[in-house]
């Protein structure tokens, strides 16, 4: 169930050609760098290179107090709102919320993600519908600093140091809650607020306080 294919659809981000060509998300995050720069080359005449390497459509609305770091792209009817941080290396779909105070970096936002405050999205990437409450952030690095597992059965090692969270398509993560390095959530699964998530969370379930996960259905 950490697979590309369980997790997104890809017809929902400008990535999909890249992702097609990957077993496990993660194994995109080296590359987004110059995936974004492959498709900015590319991009139709609807966007406007605003700054070197930063491409932003024509309907996207651009708060002037947000910072847009190179390289990234900001797609059709997308809202960056004030003081948003984009480091780099950022791909947002269309139809996204970028809210106040929330930073990203290295990071694919597929279509209709929300992050809309005070939200950290770092080596991630967020399908289709995704969203983030506010407060809830990603961790992209163990404290120990050693390579990043993906606690399942069997453990998959990543064989990086930088892996947030992998969140599948119409995801609900509730406010103030951390998504350890290497949660991976399935689609259509909600967490609790308040949650300290890691380990591989299954699609169609609710995480919820103390780390009991049951199927939506019951």
């Amino acid at each position: 169930m950490c697979t590309v294919k369980n997790l997104y659809d890809l017809h929902h981000t400008m990535a999909n050609v890249y992702l097609e060509q990957v077993i496990y998300p993660w194994e995109a995050l080296g590359g987004i760098q110059e995936q974004i720069l492959a498709l900015g080359r590319g991009l139709w005449e609807d966007y406007k290179e605003i700054l070197p390497q930063v491409w932003v459509h024509k309907t996207a609305k651009i708060a002037p107090t947000a910072y847009l770091g190179a390289p990234c792209i900001i797609g059709a009817n997308t809202e960056v709102r004030h003081g948003a941080f984009i480091r780099g290396s950022a791909l947002v779909g269309e139809g996204c919320v970028v809210g106040n105070s929330v930073e990203l970096k290295n990071v694919i936002l597929f279509d209709g993600v929300q992050v809309p405050h005070y939200n950290y999205v770092g080596d991630s990437i967020l399908g289709y519908k995704a969203h983030m409450g506010a407060g809830s952030v990603t961790s992209n690095v163990k404290s120990d600093k050693s390579l990043v597992v993906i606690h399942t059965e069997p453990a998959i090692p990543t064989g990086i140091k930088k892996v947030g969270a992998m969140l599948g398509d119409f995801v609900e993560v509730g406010c103030n809650s951390v998504l350890n390095p290497g949660t991976v959530i399935g689609r259509n699964s909600n967490v609790y607020p308040l949650s300290s998530v890691r380990g591989v969370i299954p699609a169609n379930s609710i995480y919820k306080t103390g780390g009991v996960v049951v199927a939506k259905n019951k």
